[in-house]
Parts: structure tokens; C-alpha cells; sequence
């Protein structure tokens, strides 16, 4: 009966997903807490939680439990199709997957980042060079096993954003571009610059309390998770257990502010997938670019907004009175949104940052169709950077080192960043129009009528919806770049007029 493969399915899913949750918080503490000489216990820690959770998972009674409820397919319920379908779409592809190659794999994303790190700090990509050729062979070899030996770089796509492939996202990348660069040249040419000099001596600790205060009123749930310090700022875990980390600079603090809101908006979005199927696909995040949406969506759309500084330049203001003492509301608000060539994806404004993540998609599509050599990398990172946003780096920290993602071999993982971008510019205007009075709400540090319609649009679905499918089903608009370029005509052309 499918009553009873359904239980015993769902068992085997918590036991799977605990495993799992266990194998984040190892990784978790290796970016946050871990000293510097006990990596490689870790990577032994990391590579035997990786050789249980890929025992979990290929575990040969969930085939024939999956083979069962597929023959019992129409006496499921909807979503109890989606637990199964999703299931199988995760049991096919890990059972292929040797176990050796899994442990590899996971030793060599431990080596990697500690790696990465060094090689950062010391300005030395020769250094790192060999762990990103590593890590393109190990995704070759695991397009081999997995039948994508043709197409290898839509596989890395897939992971991250099922059912997106390099072409759709090239298509989409290439408009989006068309129509962005003129809207970047016509800000570029104003006479109005922003003055971002201002943001000098910012204390840390202060900091720290400023940006913990709003993104708890943005609806982070604090009982449910904590932020710590990292070298790059992420967010990890799940519903039950949010783990997310940021970065501090005295001369920056917009860096601290909007990262930490950047990874609230993913935290939010876990939090607020039903916990109670956190083990399985109802309880599951849509893929990156729906993912990308939520982070980006809040840190942007939201935070970046008149109506929100209407709320928090006070608070802002009394937090660093010395700092802020003589400088305007308007000079201090077009420093917030202020647009520059800045060769720092992560210190990015909004309307050069699409242009970093489209430089990214090139480069891997060039690395994994053999036309591009990781040797050859930084030379041409440097001369897209010169073409694209007229600043090459002034080095290979600030140049092709400065992303955590390829020390983990997390390829195809870039584009989710400006397919969220879009996403969360049609989910904007789609709430604007459905719960007027939005922005007024923000002038009034009230976050939770817009918190309320992403649980009901978009976090309650879990991974019932891939991207391309939620688009159509949140906003009424297939994705594109269309809403995204409105929006950063309405929010940036009159602050640079």
C-alpha cells in the first residue's frame, strides 16, 4: 500500500536530512570557529559525513519504495507526488556517484577553501590555480557518471537551479545586458556623484548592533537562528537551525549592513518553508535563483528603498551621531544607492552587479567547453573587467580570488544570483500591486505584510515549483529581465537625472 512505503520513505528522509544537517554544521564551524591548524581533522570529519549521508541516500530499499509509489502514482496526493518526484530525481543521480568519488569530492572542497583563503590573503592565484583545475575535473567526471557527459556545465546549472540550462540563461543574460549598459552609461555620465568618503570610522561593535536590530525587525527569527563572522558572508542550515555570518570594515559599514540583510532574506526563507517537512521536498528551497530572489529582493528592493531609510536614518543617525554629524539626507541616501565601477562583486551596487555575475556565467562556460585554461584566468577575468565596468582589478585578490564559490566547486552556482535578481524584481511589483500601501508600511518599520505574501507566493511551496514554474505562479509573468530593468530605471534615473 502506498500508505506504508510513504511512512517508511518518510523515515528514511529524516534520517537523511539529520545526516545532513549534522555535515552543515561541520561546515558551518570550518568558516566561523575552526583554528587554523585543525583542517584536516575536518576534512576527515566532512569526508566521513559525506560517506554516510551518500549512504543514506542510495540506501537500495528507497528504489523499490520509489518504484512502489510511482506504480501507485494516482492514489497520491499532489504533494505527495512532489516528495516522490523529487526523490527520485535525487536518488538517480547519487546512486550513480561512487562513493570513493563522493569522499573525494568533499576532501577536496575542505583543501580547497583553506587554500583559497591563504591564497587570497596572500594575493597568490598560482597558489589556488591547481584546486580550481581539480575541481572542473571532478564535475567532468561526475557529468560522466551521470550521462551529461555533452553538456557538463548545464549539469552544474541544474544542481543549482533545476530545469535552467546555459542557453536559457545565455538568451536571457544577453537582453538583459542590451538593456542595462545604457542605463549604467547614462548614470556613469551624470553630474551627480555620490560622496561615499562619508562612511569613514564606523565602529564595529556598533555596527554590529545596528544591523542585528534591523534585521530582526525585517522578521528574522533569532530564537531559530544566530550571525556570526566569516571571512565571506553566507547563510547555512535550515528552518530549524539558521546559521548566517557576515564581515566587518570600520570605513564600511554598508558592507556589514546590506550582506547581513542579503543573508537575512535567505535565512527568512528558510525559516519560513513548513518546518515540519523540512526533511523532504515540501519542506525545501526551489533551487538558488528562488533562493537569490528572497536575499536579494530584501536587501535591495526593500532596504535600499526611500521608505525604509524614512524609518532607519534616525535610528542610524543616533547609532553613529559623530560619524553622520553634517551630512545630509539626501547626500547620505545617494551614497547608499551610490553607482561606481567597483571591481568587487559583493561591494557592488545593484545596477553594475548583474554585469559581475554575467562576466562569472562567461568564464565558466568558457572553462568547461575547453576554451578557456585556469591558467589563463586571471588575464582574461582582468580584461572582461576592462571591457564590461572599465576597472580591472588591481590585483588577483580583488580580481578572479575574491568568490568563496570555486574553492567548493560550486560552478553554475553565479547565474543564480541574476536569475534571483529578476525574480525578485517581478515579486516586487507583484506585491506592490497587491498589498497597497506597502512602501508606507516600511516608513513605519513594518515588514510584515510583505514577509506575510513571500510565505504565501513563495516560501509555503517549497520545491513543489522550480523557478521558471513559481515565476509564472507568484507574479503571472514568465521570467525575464523586463521587471528588473523597469525597476532600476525607477529607483536609480531620478537619483542621477
Amino acid at each position: 500500500m502506498p500508505a506504508s512505503a510513504l511512512t517508511i520513505l518518510d523515515e528514511k528522509l529524516k534520517r537523511i536530512h539529520t545526516l545532513g544537517s549534522i555535515d552543515g554544521l561541520l561546515g558551518w564551524d570550518e568558516q566561523v570557529n575552526l583554528p587554523k591548524e585543525s583542517k584536516d581533522q575536518r576534512q576527515n570529519q566532512k569526508a566521513l559525513m559525506a560517506l554516510l549521508v551518500h549512504e543514506a541516500n542510495t540506501d537500495p530499499e528507497i528504489a523499490k519504495l520509489l518504484a512502489e509509489l510511482e506504480d501507485s502514482r494516482d492514489e497520491l496526493a499532489e504533494s505527495e507526488q512532489v516528495i516522490v518526484r523529487e526523490k527520485r530525481r535525487n536518488y538517480d543521480r547519487t546512486v550513480k556517484l561512487p562513493a570513493e568519488f563522493v569522499e573525494r569530492c568533499t576532501r577536496t572542497s575542505s583543501e580547497a577553501y583553506h587554500a583559497w583563503a591563504k591564497a587570497r590573503a596572500n594575493n597568490d592565484f598560482k597558489a589556488f590555480a591547481p584546486y580550481i583545475q581539480k575541481h572542473i575535473e571532478l564535475c567532468l567526471e561526475s557529468a560522466g557518471y551521470l550521462g551529461w557527459d555533452d553538456r557538463p556545465y548545464d549539469l552544474m546549472i541544474d544542481n543549482h537551479d533545476p530545469g535552467m540550462d546555459a542557453s536559457t540563461i545565455a538568451a536571457l543574460f544577453s537582453e538583459l545586458k542590451t538593456d542595462l549598459l545604457p542605463i549604467l552609461k547614462q548614470i556613469l555620465d551624470s553630474p551627480v556623484k555620490p560622496d561615499v568618503s562619508i562612511f569613514k570610522g564606523f565602529p564595529v561593535k556598533k555596527q554590529e548592533a545596528f544591523l542585528k536590530d534591523v534585521t530582526k525587525s525585517l522578521g528574522f527569527n533569532y530564537e531559530r537562528g544566530r550571525i556570526d563572522i566569516s571571512l565571506h558572508p553566507f547563510c547555512s542550515g535550515n528552518g530549524a537551525d539558521i546559521r548566517m555570518t557576515t564581515r566587518f570594515h570600520e570605513d564600511n559599514p554598508l558592507d556589514s549592513l546590506f550582506s547581513s540583510i542579503h543573508e537575512t532574506g535567505h535565512g527568512m526563507y528558510e525559516q519560513g518553508l513548513p518546518i515540519e517537512y523540512l526533511h523532504n521536498a515540501l519542506g525545501q528551497a526551489a533551487g538558488m535563483g528562488v533562493h537569490e530572489s528572497q536575499s536579494r529582493l530584501w536587501e535591495n528592493q526593500v532596504s535600499r528603498s526611500k521608505a525604509f531609510w524614512k524609518f532607519y536614518e534616525p535610528k542610524f543617525r543616533e547609532t553613529f551621531k559623530e560619524q553622520l554629524q553634517g551630512i545630509s539626507s539626501e547626500d547620505l541616501y545617494l551614497a547608499i544607492n551610490a553607482v561606481s565601477r567597483n571591481p568587487i562583486r559583493v561591494d557592488s551596487d545593484e545596477v553594475t552587479y548583474n554585469l559581475h555575475i554575467i562576466i562569472r556565467f562567461e568564464i565558466e562556460k568558457k572553462l568547461f567547453a575547453g576554451e578557456l585554461k585556469v591558467a589563463d584566468l586571471p588575464e582574461y577575468w582582468n580584461a572582461q573587467y576592462r571591457e564590461l565596468l572599465g576597472i580591472p582589478p588591481k590585483n588577483d585578490a580583488e580580481g578572479v580570488l575574491q568568490d568563496i564559490h570555486w574553492s567548493y566547486g560550486s560552478f553554475g552556482y553565479f547565474p543564480s544570483y541574476c536569475l534571483g535578481n529578476m525574480l525578485a524584481a517581478q515579486l516586487w511589483y507583484a506585491a506592490l500591486e497587491q498589498l497597497p500601501g506597502l512602501e508606507s508600511d516600511f516608513e513605519k518599520g513594518d515588514f510584515s505584510r510583505l514577509l506575510t505574501w513571500l510565505r504565501e507566493n513563495v516560501h509555503q511551496h517549497g520545491k513543489t515549483y522550480y523557478l521558471k514554474e513559481l515565476s509564472e505562479k507568484a507574479t503571472g509573468q514568465p521570467l525575464s529581465p523586463k521587471s528588473l530593468i523597469r525597476y532600476l530605471k525607477d529607483r536609480y534615473l531620478p537619483l542621477y537625472q
